[in-house]
């Protein structure tokens, strides 16, 4: 484990670009927090770590920026155990984001090492773009680039999207500042007002990554949020990447539907784990 991103990427980082779609979160946020600095996502530091093999070889790796959960790739059973095992008892934990078996077996080693009960949070679905089609017909509107007046606004949304996608919510302000300062924001607009949003990260490695995807509630259903991710797929097709991306919650069927007509094909499921601190005793 390490502090330091640099030596967190001089070790993991050739294992983490040789499945780069499937490790498309933890690569994104290690290239922020290289760009932004350590506070990127918040005061606590964030933590790294990579698992060897007897003959020395990554065979996984994880990366935590507090409060938000762990976020671990493929790994060994003995690493997902050793994991649990070490973590640093100093440092709260609040879940954790892998393939259901990875994370299943976390939860039983954090549970047998404190008590805490894991709960299911999110069920979680990784699209790949294949081939772009565009919504026909279209909603109303048209979609823009957020500008810096648009900030109060995208602070709210930006809230609301993490508060349902990860239970957790926490420094949009420098999330909403840094998708600003690159133009990683673009607004479905009906005649002047912004009814959906949709945002899209640094391009890594020639991939790009739509997120957050986010309509407040009273406006879905109309087609804003497809619009606007279909614009945003069409500036990152512009710009050469070979890897477009996106989540989904897979407990949302509407929006997991709207994905695929836009040509996302599936690549693979994860979960979120909330890890709920045991009970203490009364008295």
């Amino acid at each position: 484990m390490t502090e330091s991103v640099d030596e967190y990427l001089a070790a993991a980082g050739d294992f983490l670009m040789s499945r780069l779609a499937e490790n498309t979160v933890l690569v994104t946020v290690a290239e922020t927090l290289r760009a932004r600095g350590m506070a990127a996502f918040g005061e606590a530091a964030p933590l790294f770590g990579w698992w060897l093999s007897a003959g020395g070889t990554v065979e996984g790796a994880f990366v935590h920026t507090p409060p938000n959960p762990v976020l671990l790739t493929r790994v060994p059973r003995q690493a997902v155990e050793s994991l649990a095992e070490c973590w640093p008892h100093e440092r709260p934990l609040s879940g954790m984001t892998a393939g259901e078996d990875v994370a299943s077996a976390f939860a039983s080693a954090w549970q047998r090492r404190t008590n805490a009960a894991p709960c299911l949070h999110r069920r979680t679905r990784l699209y790949r773009l294949g081939r772009l089609v565009l919504p026909q017909p279209g909603p109303p509107g048209h979609p823009r680039v957020a500008a810096t007046t648009d900030r109060d606004l995208l602070l709210v949304w930006v809230t609301a999207f993490q508060q349902e996608s990860s239970g957790v919510a926490g420094n949009a302000a420098e999330r909403v500042d840094d998708r600003l300062s690159y133009g990683g924001l673009t607004l479905w607009e009906v005649d002047g007002v912004a009814v959906s949003m949709a945002g899209i990260t640094r391009q890594v490695g020639g991939m790009v990554r739509i997120a957050p995807v986010y309509t407040p509630p009273g406006l879905r259903r109309r087609g804003y949020a497809g619009a606007v991710t279909a614009a945003v797929s069409q500036v990152a097709l512009r710009t050469e990447a070979r890897e477009v991306l996106l989540f989904t919650d897979l407990a949302n069927p509407t929006s997991n539907g709207v994905y695929q007509r836009l040509g996302f094909e599936p690549v693979e499921d994860s979960v979120t784990l909330l890890l709920r601190p045991a009970p203490t005793p009364e008295g």
